[in-house]
């Protein structure tokens, strides 16, 4: 019954998510509509390719939940821009304000759209491991954003979180129970999942990737991220989810495109160590399982040499 349940919700869902097109809703300044991923809960999904121009820098997910009592934002935007269109697209939903936002993690798409929401006088949610990493990184990722997508920046500013948590932070409002935690290291620090147990849903941030390549950051321990996914973020069981980047799914697709990607890989640098192999050569192992991905040509070999530099000290 819940696979056929994942099955129809997500059937009517656009077909593509692609760094091959360029913008899917020419109409606004978000990449895609907002789609119904499940009743009340939506979701506009963005480019799975690097930020550009023509996606306005919209290349995550930026979700929405209509609890009866207020909307709760998942995701601050890329822009002050992305953050006001999105805020444009939540009024032809419902005429409920929004009262809440949270920073899936302290990266610019997640956070530098603070500086709308801050205007609209809505508290800010945020992990503190978040909120210091945009604390220190946060002017660099502005001007990366302003360098990328130009005049679509305009009204941009560094606005850090007005309310931060270690472990979580739960909220009852209207007819709907919202818990964000804290699982451990992931992708980045103060990655956090914003989890809805009633409807077995979880808006994973960066802890899951769909339909594209991850990006193995200089501060993604690898080894961490596969131990939190297995003994914490896939015992949840959710049975449907809304991943960081690429369409809304299911654990099974998640996992093989994050898990298994960074078991997979960890495996080939394991045994190109133990052949005494070097970080030049390193950068070459065999990713082809994962080439029809995404951004596989903008990180594939980034990623291996970070694992390789990772696990060569291990």
């Amino acid at each position: 019954m819940k696979q056929l349940l994942t099955l129809c919700a997500f059937a009517a869902l656009p077909a593509f998510a692609s760094e091959d097109i360029a913008d899917q809703y020419p109409a606004s300044e978000l990449y895609s509509k907002p789609v119904e991923v499940i009743p009340h809960v939506w979701s506009a999904i963005g480019a799975t390719a690097p930020p550009t121009y023509e996606n306005a820098g919209h290349n995550n997910n930026l979700s929405f939940i209509v609890t009866g009592d207020g909307v709760v934002v998942v995701n601050g935007g890329a822009s002050y821009a992305l953050a006001k269109a999105l805020n444009e697209e939540i009024k032809n939903v419902t005429s409920q304000p929004v009262k809440l936002v949270f920073n899936e993690n302290g990266q610019g798409h997640a956070m530098l759209g603070n500086s709308y929401w801050a205007e609209q006088g809505v508290d800010i949610v945020a992990h503190v491991d978040a909120a210091a990493a945009f604390e220190e990184s946060g002017h660099q990722s502005l001007r990366a954003a302003i360098a990328t997508t130009k005049e679509r920046a305009d009204k941009t500013e560094v606005i850090s979180p007005s309310i931060t948590f270690e472990d979580a932070y739960i909220v009852e409002m209207g007819e709907m129970k919202i818990e964000a935690r804290y699982l451990g290291p992931a992708h980045s620090p103060g990655d956090i999942v914003v989890w809805l147990p009633e409807q077995e849903l979880v808006i994973s941030g960066d802890m899951a990737f769909h339909e594209r390549m991850l990006p193995i950051f200089e501060d993604t321990m690898t080894a961490d991220w596969i131990e939190t996914w297995e003994t914490v973020f896939e015992p949840m069981g959710a049975t449907y989810v809304i991943p960081g980047h690429g369409h809304p799914t299911n654990m099974d697709q998640v996992r093989r495109y994050t898990h298994d990607y960074l078991v997979y890989l960890r495996d080939k640098i394991g045994a190109h160590l133990d052949d005494g192999g070097t970080l030049a050569d390193a950068y070459y192992v065999d990713q082809t399982p994962y080439t029809g991905l995404d951004t596989f040509e903008e990180l594939a070999t980034k990623n291996a040499g970070r694992v390789y530099e990772q696990m060569e000290f291990e």
